[in-house]
C-alpha cells in the first residue's frame, strides 16, 4: 500500500517529492529520503533543485505538524507511530527541546514525531521551524551534493548516508550548543549587574 503510494508520488517528480516531504513532516510514517534518492539517481544534474523542492516541503509542513500537536495531543503520535520513537523523543525533548528537533533532523525517528511533539508541549513554533530548517537542510543538502557531485554512483554512498549526516549534524549541534550557552552566560551578567546596582 505505502510503496504503491511511493510509486504514484515519484512519478510526479519534484512535485511527489515536495508532498511527500510536506506530509513526513505531518503525519506519514515513510521519511522523504526514500523518494529523494530514486529521483536524485533518475537524473543526478537535478538533485540539488531536489533538495531544495524536499526541504521548502518539508519546512512548510512543519506548523502543520506542531498544531495538529496543539489540537490534539501526544496521543495521536501513539496512534500512528511505534510506541518506542515516541517514547525516544519524549524524553530527549524534555531534557532539551532545541537539540532534540536538531537531532531529530538526523535520527532514523520520524520527523513528524518532533513537529507534533513540539506543538503537544507548546514548544514556541518560530524555534521549531528555524532548528527544523538547520536540520533538514543538512539532510536533504547531503544527499543532493552527492547525487550532484558524484552522480549514478552516489548510489552506492547511500547506505553510509547516515554517517554522512551525523558527521555534519554533531559538530553543528555542538557548535549551537557552546554559541546557546555562551549567549547565556553573558545574559546571566548583565542580569546579575542590574540586581547589584539596585
Amino acid at each position: 500500500m505505502i510503496q504503491n503510494f511511493l510509486d504514484f508520488l515519484m512519478e510526479f517528480g519534484a512535485l511527489g517529492l515536495f508532498i511527500h516531504s510536506f506530509i513526513d513532516a505531518v503525519i506519514f510514517p515513510i521519511p522523504a529520503l526514500f523518494l529523494q534518492i530514486p529521483l536524485s539517481l533518475v537524473n543526478p544534474s537535478n538533485a540539488l533543485w531536489l533538495a531544495t523542492v524536499g526541504f521548502i516541503g518539508c519546512l512548510l509542513g512543519t506548523p502543520v505538524g506542531y498544531w495538529i500537536g496543539r489540537s490534539l495531543g501526544s496521543a495521536v503520535l501513539y496512534k500512528i507511530l511505534k510506541k518506542s520513537w515516541v517514547e525516544s523523543a519524549t524524553k530527549l525533548f524534555q531534557r532539551n527541546g532545541e537539540t532534540a528537533i536538531l537531532l531529530g533532523s538526523f535520527t532514523p525517528i520520524p520527523f513528524k514525531v518532533f513537529t507534533i511533539l513540539s506543538g503537544t508541549l507548546k514548544f514556541p513554533l518560530w524555534r521549531l521551524i528555524a532548528y527544523a530548517a538547520i536540520g533538514r537542510a543538512v539532510k536533504f543538502y547531503v544527499v543532493g551534493l552527492l547525487f550532484y557531485l558524484y552522480g549514478r554512483s552516489a548510489e552506492g554512498m547511500m547506505k553510509n548516508v547516515s554517517l554522512y549526516i551525523f558527521a555534519i549534524a554533531v559538530p553543528l549541534v555542538l557548535v549551537f550548543l557552546w554559541v546557546r550557552k555562551r549567549i547565556r552566560r553573558k545574559r546571566q551578567l548583565v542580569q546579575d549587574n542590574k540586581t547589584e546596582t539596585l
